[in-house]
């Protein structure tokens, strides 16, 4: 993965469709240890953090990761980077360190709203037609 800038363009593409369908595996069994008693909301919150930062990781096959740091800390993405990263790492601390369901299941859901605004950030104008949006619905 270091040197992902020297591989050829089709082994990215495996390697970025691998990583992240195995992010996506990890969601989904996330989403079924949900319904487990007693220890299924920390099993979810921990393959769903588990599942978001493989999905993240798929993107270093196709930027490089020098370039895919850049990117995320440009002053347009550094506060949902920002905001992302530390619900990741508050998630798996409350999910292992704290044993708290609750608390892990609201940094799940602050996790999703980060990185939903992280990932629009590459679409140009998605961010303003977002924001246009919701000031539209609640109006």
């Amino acid at each position: 993965v270091i040197d992902a800038t020297t591989l050829g363009w089709g082994t990215r593409v495996k390697g970025f469709v691998a990583c992240f369908a195995l992010g996506c595996l990890f969601s989904l069994l996330g989403s079924c240890f949900l319904w487990i008693p007693k220890k299924g909301l920390m099993l979810f919150a921990a393959f769903y953090t588990l599942g978001n930062i493989a999905s993240i990781g798929s993107t270093l096959f196709l930027m490089g990761p020098m370039k895919q740091l850049k990117r995320m800390f440009e002053p347009t993405r550094l506060i949902a980077t920002t905001v992302m990263l530390l619900c990741l790492i508050l998630t798996l601390c409350s999910a292992f360190w704290w044993r708290k369901a609750g608390l892990a299941l609201l940094f799940c859901i602050l996790q999703f709203f980060a990185l939903a605004w992280y990932s629009i950030s590459f679409i140009p104008f998605a961010r303003d037609a977002v924001k246009k949006c919701v000031s539209v619905c609640l109006s």
